[in-house]
């Protein structure tokens, strides 16, 4: 059974930057666009933005484009999240997962999950 592991979060204040990081040991990493997800308190899961199989598609929702940055290397089998300028709306478990070919918005689509990781950004 395949399982992703994310790394990175933490608290940090308004303005401030973090830097996720998703393993994905023993997935065929190439075959597999990745996602960025998050959930916060009380809320349903929200697409965050997502990495095409080759690295050269990135798609991002609105209220993060010119702040979050997606990446992936795909010798070492992960995919970066890389927040700048992060506000409190940002605070939420983040979840990376994988996704058979093609990017998808709908958490539905995806075949493999992380445990997630915390981001709390304090005002």
């Amino acid at each position: 059974q395949v399982q992703l592991v994310e790394s990175g979060g933490g608290l940090v204040q308004a303005g401030g930057s973090l830097r996720l990081s998703c393993a994905a040991p023993g997935l065929t990493f190439g075959n597999y666009a990745m996602g960025w997800f998050r959930q916060a308190p009380g809320k349903e899961r929200e697409y965050v933005g997502g990495i095409s199989r080759s690295g050269r598609v990135t798609d991002y929702v609105e209220s993060v484009k010119g702040r979050f940055t997606i990446s992936r290397d795909n010798a070492e089998n992960t995919v970066l999240l890389q927040m700048n300028s992060l506000i409190p709306e940002d605070t939420a478990v983040y979840f990376c997962a994988a996704n058979y070919m093609v990017i998808s918005t709908a958490p539905r689509d995806y075949d493999y999950w992380g445990q997630g990781t915390q981001v709390t950004v304090s005002s």
